[in-house]
């Protein structure tokens, strides 16, 4: 029940004369403590929210450099011609950056529509807020900000690939011959005693270490983002009063917690079958070498997906230990929270979050490596040649 006071600013000294001495009487509450209940809460909303968008930002980032470099490939032959008729280096490596920025524009326009339809389900009814939150109104300074980080997103991501294609030789690019692989004679001499899967996957992945720490790194940034969400679910259903939260506001919060780890996951999940699919594309004409000098189709689909798999591994160990406890300790330092009451993952989780995430990742990398491995070897070796 709501008492509307003649004088507002007296309701604390109202509350301090008139509360109950029995423990199972109403409890009396001021407005000025119904609205730091509520910011509190909005607060830790907003701080969950902002490490969902960090983490999402630095996985779109690896997400579109990996695009960047595959269609970069395929489009040498095109900034040859655009340099043959005249185009300066900066005109090219202008014209290669509009595409992504183009998409970046789409994209943010789409993230706003959704995000104004979502944002009132992360609102709650409670003592301090009666009804729902209704529709967010849109201004312009958060269009401006959101569109600001699609663009810088994908600039980043973009630019130093654009430059280095548009920098690259004239004739070169219009012969579009490729590419001879480095040669490294310790690499060969560990990969001739292995399987033949793992030989061919150990050489897939050292002709792209960039796209192999890319591919490190997402899925670091995603094993660490699952750690920090297992300290705070621990946290919220073993010490909710030491954070003020009552039933409601645990809810409200684990709901939050939620879909900030769905999407990070469904993002992490995108990352895996991309850049498998682009390591297909990239390894057509050796793949195809290979089943001609007597590897099979499951030879080369195994190995197209270990490729992934032993990225994935290194980064889920480093994500699981050292990346999760600094990730949560840098949360900390820059909210001012307590670590000392948080209760960590054990080290049984930590393995079966690393484990679970290399078993996931082989699976989604199974159809686009079966796909790769079964294309027809004189079909390929054709087109090649072509």
């Amino acid at each position: 029940m709501n008492l509307k006071l003649a004088d507002p600013d007296a309701a604390q000294v109202f509350v301090d004369a008139n509360s109950p001495e029995r423990l199972d009487a109403p409890r009396l509450a001021s407005w000025e403590e119904i609205l730091e209940e509520a910011t509190e809460l909005a607060r830790d909303i907003q701080i969950l929210l902002l490490i969902g968008a960090w983490l999402l930002g630095l996985l779109a980032v690896a997400s579109l450099a990996v695009l960047v470099g595959g269609r970069m490939a395929d489009q040498t032959r095109r900034v040859g011609l655009l340099k043959a008729v005249g185009g300066t280096p900066g005109l090219v490596a202008a014209v290669l950056l509009a595409e992504y920025v183009l998409v970046a524009i789409v994209a943010a326009a789409a993230g706003l529509a959704v995000g104004s339809l979502t944002a009132p389900l992360l609102t709650g009814s409670s003592a301090g807020l009666i009804g729902s939150a209704g529709t967010p109104s849109m201004t312009m300074s958060t269009v401006g900000l959101v569109t600001a980080v699609a663009l810088g997103v994908a600039a980043v991501a973009t630019v130093a690939p654009a430059v280095r294609a548009a920098r690259s030789s004239t004739v070169d690019a219009l012969a579009d011959s490729a590419r001879p692989p480095r040669r490294t004679g310790w690499l060969i001499a560990i990969s001739a005693r292995l399987p033949v899967p793992l030989l061919l996957a150990l050489r897939v992945a050292a002709r792209r270490p960039r796209r192999v720490v890319l591919a490190m790194v997402s899925i670091a940034i995603t094993v660490s983002g699952i750690f920090v969400a297992l300290v705070l679910n621990t946290f919220l259903t073993t010490q909710p009063l030491a954070g003020g939260y009552d039933d409601a506001q645990v809810e409200l919060l684990r709901q939050v917690l939620l879909v900030v780890m769905v999407t990070l996951l469904s993002l992490a999940a995108v990352n895996a079958i991309f850049i498998t699919w682009a390591t297909v594309l990239d390894n057509r004409h050796t793949s195809a070498l290979a089943r001609a000098l007597g590897a099979t189709p499951r030879d080369v689909t195994a190995a197209l997906a270990a490729a992934q798999v032993l990225p994935a591994l290194v980064g889920a160990t480093l994500g699981a230990f050292p990346g999760g406890f600094a990730l949560f300790h840098a949360i900390n330092a820059v909210t001012g929270g307590d670590s000392d009451r948080a209760t960590f993952p054990s080290l049984w989780q930590l393995l079966a979050v690393a484990l679970a995430t290399v078993l996931v990742v082989a699976a989604l990398t199974a159809v686009p490596a079966r796909l790769g491995g079964r294309r027809p070897v004189s079909e390929t070796l054709q087109a090649e040649l072509a």
